[in-house]
């Protein structure tokens, strides 16, 4: 069975446009009492059926899972990968997940599903080396020095002149190349060409919150810029007692990130473009919202 994305992203798009013209914006707070119904989803029932027929196999490793194996990051048997919608994503995304975070209830396998050209899951200790490229990567996380979106680029720029007065300043550099960098540095950044935002690539970290210290503490994690999602509101059915509204799911924290880029960055209206990023989290959420009314224990079991 052939697991190349390529074939299947151009009706993916397809299923985008259809929808278009009846998606509502979702820049404010999705509304509470059901957060996930303005989605423009691509079908759902081939989940429905899977559901129904219970757990089936990897095609890869053989395990018995249910809808997707979240060790191989790829649909069972019963779920062909063409009926699964892919997502085309503006940057690149890092997962950083910690060790002790169970594969089967983590979100972040969702991202890896619906967009394998632009995702990447790393498990700690394992983290790539950004420390030459802090000036084209972000990490959402929240924290004292963390930013909102519609700020990045301008901190990102700022970087991106410190580095150039850095390497001026270097006596070994040959005078050429000392002037040339002065003439970097004093560039109006005001202009068409140096507008825009030069991120490339943004990291999250998939864990419970209780885990995160050890990750979000990493020397290789300390000299990127911080951004902070305030304003969303979680409906995760496992969010941690004690813990704000506002700590997201791995998959909802990328997903508003990536909403909040297209419209304060890109500054282009947002039709819908990564919904289907919540293909699996919106499918769960309503069978386990449904399992809950009607008492059936039975059905949270089968898709944990």
């Amino acid at each position: 069975m052939s697991l190349n994305p390529h074939i299947f992203l151009k009706r993916s798009e397809e299923n985008n446009s259809k929808c278009v013209e009846t998606k509502q914006s979702q820049t404010t707070s999705i509304a509470s009492e059901d957060p996930l119904k303005n989605l423009c989803l691509a079908s759902q029932e081939v989940l429905q059926k899977a559901q129904q027929s219970g757990r089936s196999k990897c095609l890869k490793c053989g395990s018995s899972r249910m809808f997707y194996c979240y060790t191989c990051y790829v649909p069972v048997e019963n779920v062909p990968i063409e009926r699964i919608p892919l997502v085309k994503l503006p940057l690149k995304i890092d997962i950083i997940k910690h060790p002790n975070e169970t594969d089967g209830k983590s979100t972040a396998i969702h991202a890896k599903l619906l967009a394998p050209e632009f995702v990447n899951i790393y498990t700690y200790p394992c983290i790539p080396e950004y420390e030459e490229k802090d000036h084209e990567v972000a990490l959402v996380f929240p924290g004292p020095q963390s930013i909102s979106i519609k700020d990045i680029s301008f901190h990102l720029q700022k970087r991106i002149q410190n580095n150039i007065r850095g390497k001026n300043d270097d006596p070994d550099k040959p005078s050429f190349k000392r002037k040339r960098a002065e003439e970097h540095e004093f560039c109006d950044w005001n202009d068409s060409k140096y507008k825009g935002t030069t991120l490339k690539k943004i990291v999250f970290i998939d864990s419970t919150w209780n885990q995160t210290n050890k990750i979000i503490t990493d020397e290789r994690l300390q000299g990127l810029l911080q951004v902070e999602l305030k304003t969303r509101k979680t409906c995760f059915w496992r969010h941690q007692k004690g813990k704000p509204d506002t700590f997201l799911s791995t998959i909802e924290a990328i997903y508003y990130f990536l909403v909040d880029y297209h419209t304060d960055i890109l500054k282009e209206k947002y039709r819908g473009q990564y919904d289907n990023l919540l293909f699996f989290y919106s499918f769960m959420y309503q069978l386990i919202k449904n399992a809950k009314c009607s008492g059936d224990k039975e059905t949270g079991k089968l898709i944990h």
